[in-house]
């Protein structure tokens, strides 16, 4: 048995959602096909953090390494725009809270490095700006009297990782898309002028033909690339956070560090949640390739340097009893950029993954959209295109 639909997105998570629900909105018929849950993996798993400013990871390379990873700040500026109009457009109770990003720089040589990230940003149009020792100190008394400066972005903040996919997954619905879980992609084969991608689900095995298809398959990527014939390369990393009791509310920003691997926030309901790119163990399988249907281990060493770090910075973390720690994996790719744009030697197939993920997940939807569709997309994506890692042949 075989059906045909206009595109099928691959992946449930925060950007598959809202790919469906963008495409959706601008008509046709639309298949969501998630092999587990909706926002089962990563896109549930992270901290939640709207984080527009260069990384730690993204500067600890030095300068030039910054300016690369700085041409995906277009994809930040519109994610920025994006995330606050989200909840209204999408008609759901999203909760997105964009009350500014702080990081912070606890030495004269972090101050450095963050004025030179600071002037990398505003060329691009990032609105940030850096603040000395009283500034900080005025704009957010929880912290260490020890921090010397700070970079303060006022569009940055946080997003409620639990509702976020599910909300779009929602919305894409009542705008008419197809969302089926537990529904693995097994095979993609060009059949004539269309693509015929074999599903299997609970049933058995169906055929489903489709003009375009969508992989936003985070850490899945590079094996949707070989079913297709093409090389997407991936690098699969394990992450941890912990999340704390509630607390009356302290925190108004996300904080973030400039030599330090640190993100922190206050959610509405109280809760203090830390992270910042600490790793996991991640389980492999006897070839050696990343296993994902284990979950990566917590390190007793990332739990105890992220709350070092963290109560160093706010001091009253260190007061507060922690709740849980749990771990996720996320994808980069080999030189840190995105992976956005038409996949080669696919007619009709687009890809989006790498980098903050979660963070440009409405600004690649957008761009996703826009592919499909058949129009140039508002951002330049030369720098994030697939072909740049060869022609693609596996």
């Amino acid at each position: 048995m075989s059906s045909h639909v206009d595109t099928v997105v691959i992946g449930g998570g925060l950007l598959g959602c809202a790919t469906a629900w963008m495409l959706a909105q601008e008509g046709g018929s639309i298949l969501l096909a998630e092999r587990d849950q909706i926002n089962q993996h990563a896109s549930g798993q992270n901290a939640g953090s709207l984080h527009f400013q260069l990384e730690y990871r993204m500067m600890e390379h030095g300068v030039e390494a910054a300016k690369k990873a700085a041409e995906a700040m277009p994809l930040h500026l519109e994610a920025a725009e994006l995330w606050q109009g989200i909840a209204d457009a999408s008609g759901e109770e999203i909760e997105v809270t964009q009350t500014g990003g702080l990081m912070l720089a606890e030495s004269a040589k972090q101050a450095r490095i963050l004025e030179r990230k600071v002037a990398i940003e505003q060329g691009w149009g990032l609105d940030v700006r850096m603040l000395d020792q009283r500034e900080v100190q005025s704009v957010a008394p929880y912290l260490t009297e020890n921090i010397v400066a700070a970079a303060f972005c006022p569009v940055e903040g946080k997003a409620d990782t639990r509702t976020a996919g599910p909300a779009l997954a929602r919305a894409a619905i009542r705008e008419g898309a197809s969302v089926e879980t537990r529904t693995e992609v097994v095979n993609i084969r060009r059949d004539g002028r269309r693509w015929r991608l074999t599903l299997r689900t609970d049933a058995g095995e169906r055929d489903v033909f489709s003009d375009a298809v969508v992989i936003a398959a985070g850490v899945w990527t590079t094996e949707i690339g070989k079913l297709i014939g093409v090389d997407l390369p991936t690098i699969a990393v394990a992450l941890q956070m912990t999340v704390s009791l509630k607390v009356p509310k302290f925190i108004d920003h996300l904080v973030q560090h400039a030599g330090e691997r640190l993100s922190l926030k206050q959610s509405l309901d109280g809760n203090v949640l830390i992270g910042g790119g600490w790793p996991a163990k991640l389980p492999h399988t006897a070839g050696g390739a990343p296993d994902f249907s284990k979950k990566p281990k917590l390190l007793q060493s990332s739990l105890a340097g992220n709350a070092r770090v963290a109560s160093r910075v706010v001091p009253q973390v260190a007061e507060i009893p922690m709740l849980r720690s749990w771990s996720g994996v996320t994808t980069v790719t080999p030189d840190q950029l995105p992976l956005v744009g038409p996949v080669p030697n696919a007619p009709g197939v687009f890809v989006a993954t790498g980098g903050s993920a979660f963070t440009l997940g409405p600004s690649f939807a957008r761009v996703l959209t826009e592919l499909v569709a058949g129009k140039t997309p508002t951002t330049d994506l030369s720098s994030f295109d697939p072909m740049r890692y060869g022609k693609g042949d596996v």
